[in-house]
C-alpha cells in the first residue's frame, strides 16, 4: 500500500511538472476538521478533509467557522481565494454560501474534471443543479447525467471526486433516504453533519419569512 500511495504521489507530481503546475495549498481549520486546499495558476486542484476532530456540536452554540490557520490566499490564484470564501461563508452560514457562487468547472484543473468522462459529467451536473439545502438520489442524478440506470457508476463517481463539499457529494442519497457512504465510508458522520447544517439553515430561513 505505502508503495502504491509513493507510485501516485510520484505520478501527480510529475503530471504537475508537465503541465506546468506550481502548486499551493491552503489549510483551514473548519467543524469538519482540517480542510486542505491546493491548487496552481490554472485552477484548483483538490480539496481534502483530514477528520483531524470530530465535527462540531452545534446545539444551541453560534454557527461555527472556518479560518486559515496556513498558507496565505493573497498570494494564490483568484479561484482558491474564491474557494477559501466560499468554505468560510458556507460554514459560518450555508445559506448565504448560495450567494457567493463557488467557483465554475472552467476553474478545476484535475484530470477528473477536465476529462470526457461519465465520472466528469456527473459531478459537473451535481455542482450545476443540485443546490444548498437539497439532496438527490443516486439514481436520478445518473438520468441527470444522461445515463439512467448508471446509480452505482455514479456511487463511483462521487468516491473519485477531487473537490469535496465545493463539488457536493455529501448531496447525494439513496433513494429509500438514507444518507449513504461519505469519503468511502470513512467520513459518514461528517455526511450527517453536512445535511443537518443545511437542513437547520433551510428552517431558519423559513422562520424568518414567517416573520416578514
Amino acid at each position: 500500500m505505502r508503495c502504491r500511495m509513493a507510485t501516485l504521489r510520484a505520478k501527480e507530481m510529475r503530471n504537475r511538472r508537465e503541465s506546468g503546475c506550481t502548486p499551493k495549498t491552503i489549510s483551514l481549520l473548519s467543524p469538519l476538521g482540517t480542510i486542505q486546499v491546493s491548487g496552481c495558476e490554472n485552477g484548483v486542484h483538490t480539496l481534502q478533509i483530514l477528520m483531524d476532530v470530530a465535527p462540531a456540536e452545534r446545539s444551541g452554540e453560534p454557527p461555527p467557522s472556518c479560518r486559515v490557520v496556513s498558507g496565505a490566499p493573497a498570494e494564490t490564484n483568484p479561484e482558491l481565494q474564491r474557494c477559501v470564501r466560499w468554505l468560510q461563508a458556507y460554514f459560518g452560514e450555508p445559506r448565504g454560501a448560495g450567494s457567493l457562487p463557488p467557483p465554475p468547472p472552467p476553474a478545476f484543473h484535475h484530470p477528473a474534471l477536465r476529462a470526457d468522462t461519465f465520472t466528469s459529467r456527473v459531478l459537473h451536473v451535481l455542482l450545476s443543479h443540485v443546490k444548498t439545502g437539497e439532496t438527490v438520489s443516486y439514481k436520478r442524478l445518473a438520468e441527470m447525467a444522461g445515463q439512467p440506470g448508471a446509480a452505482r457508476a455514479v456511487g463511483g463517481a462521487m468516491r473519485r471526486n477531487p473537490i469535496p463539499l465545493i463539488i457536493p457529494c455529501h448531496r447525494v442519497v439513496s433513494s429509500s433516504g438514507r444518507s449513504g457512504p461519505y469519503m468511502g465510508g470513512r467520513g459518514d458522520h461528517l455526511k450527517l453533519w453536512l445535511l443537518a447544517h443545511e437542513r437547520r439553515a433551510q428552517e431558519d430561513a423559513a422562520r424568518c419569512e414567517d416573520y416578514t
